[in-house]
């Protein structure tokens, strides 16, 4: 029989149990899981035990030294990611002998050009003028450089898993790097030629190879480049097989190049209708110009009708960028 002196105690219990019983269930998966993991770590850590304490001694001082040699590519890369090329690495990047006072220069020109031909061929003022002029001055070369360094990049990427693969077959028979290396530099399609060319002259002045190739990256700002600069400076630093590594390399570049060509394939209907819609004002407005040159002088003869084209112009060019953006891809 249940007295009232008894049931706070029974009371009591029964929180205790319940609330034992929802600990149990709440961390039941994640104790039979670091069970399972601990018996599985002991299966696998068994066999180790019984080998050669001298090839675990080499294998963990071979791991650290991968480990430590990973973070401190890592941290370069990372500082060297951090800072934007300059002007003068882009036009280094883009192929061109340009200087800076060059490209200034240019972009000053092609802006009173702009100027002169909204002054003269559209009519309008001075100050919209002068607009255009100072917008064509600054976008027309910066446009032209990256589309430049954009289309030389590219042909980078597409050459240069054969310049891997022909490192590969070269230290396979036998050659030592900087042959292949040379090889490539004499052989291989443009651009990939003349940046393989740079090593040679940079290992010829007593820079070592691990070092050459990776500032290949500082000039040909690829995932690919970065690869290769890492699998060398292991292999200097770590040893181990370098046509094994680079073939691996080459496989993955390859299938990068694969997916690359499939989502170019997928995203062209998309890029068509994106290039399609953006053009059509454009195409619509000159045609009304031509048909109806009165009618549609009104934007530009007229303020109300210039803040119409400003803001026409600022939301064709953010809805550009945003399908841009939805059909580009990274990988």
């Amino acid at each position: 029989m249940l007295t009232s002196e008894s049931m706070p105690i029974l009371i009591a219990v029964l929180a205790a149990l319940g609330t034992i019983g929802v600990v149990i269930s709440l961390f039941y998966s994640r104790v039979v899981r670091q069970s399972e993991s601990s018996r599985r770590f002991a299966a696998i850590a068994g066999p180790v035990a019984t080998t050669d304490r001298r090839t675990g001694h080499e294998e963990t001082g071979r791991k650290k030294a991968i480990d430590a040699t990973l973070k401190e590519l890592e941290e370069k890369q990372k500082i060297k990611r951090g800072d934007k090329p300059s002007l003068a690495g882009r036009l280094r990047q883009a192929g061109l002998d340009w200087s800076t006072r060059t490209y200034y220069g240019a972009s000053i020109g092609i802006g009173f050009g702009c100027f002169f031909l909204a002054f003269t061929s559209l009519g309008i003022n001075t100050l919209t003028a002068a607009g255009f002029g100072i917008a064509g001055g600054i976008l027309f070369p910066h446009l032209y450089v990256s589309m430049t360094r954009s289309r030389r990049l590219n042909g980078f990427s597409a050459e240069f898993p054969n310049a891997v693969d022909v490192i590969v077959r070269g230290v396979k028979s036998g050659l030592p790097l900087a042959d292949c290396l040379r090889i490539i530099s004499t052989e291989a399609q443009e651009p990939v030629r003349s940046e393989f060319r740079i090593i040679i002259e940079d290992q010829t002045l007593g820079i070592p190879v691990d070092q050459a190739v990776q500032r290949l990256f500082e000039r040909i700002p690829l995932p690919e480049t970065n690869f290769l600069g890492i699998v060398i400076s292991l292999q200097s630093q770590t040893g181990g097989s370098l046509s094994e590594a680079l073939g691996n390399l080459s496989k993955v570049l390859r299938e990068r190049k694969k997916m690359k060509a499939k989502i170019k394939a997928v995203s062209s209907e998309a890029k068509a209708s994106a290039a399609i819609i953006g053009s059509l004002p454009v195409l619509v407005t000159g045609l009304i110009y031509m048909t109806s040159p009165a009618y549609i002088s009104l934007l530009f003869t007229t303020l109300i009708g210039n803040m119409v084209i400003a803001a026409s112009a600022l939301w064709m060019l953010i809805g550009v960028l945003v399908m841009r953006k939805m059909i580009n891809f990274d990988i």
